[in-house]
């Protein structure tokens, strides 16, 4: 198979934290969207983040948690809690993984 017919426009793909502690916090489960595909510079910019520069690490999840129009969840000082923030992190990385 050549690598070019692989190559595709970026699909929103629907992501579920249902994990126990989320849902007995929120009484359900949690729904988010990302790209089933990303940028090479977002690609780069997430693998190359470390915790010790959280701008950049905001930024670079900013533009993978969106809502189910593709919009981004995180702006302005509009947040998610932190537990749910990590998961949602953790979600995505592991789906980029794939």
């Amino acid at each position: 198979m050549k690598l070019s017919q692989l190559s595709a426009k970026p699909q929103l793909t629907k992501l579920i934290l249902d994990d126990e502690d989320t849902i007995k916090e929120f009484g359900e489960a949690l729904e988010f969207w990302t790209w089933d595909r990303q940028p090479i510079d977002v690609f780069m910019k997430l693998a190359n983040t470390s915790q010790s520069n959280l701008t950049q690490m905001i930024d670079v999840v900013r533009t993978l948690l969106l809502d189910e129009e593709g919009k981004e969840i995180i702006t302005g000082d509009m947040m998610l809690p932190s537990a749910v923030l990590v998961k949602a992190i953790s979600k995505v990385v592991d789906t980029l993984g794939k």
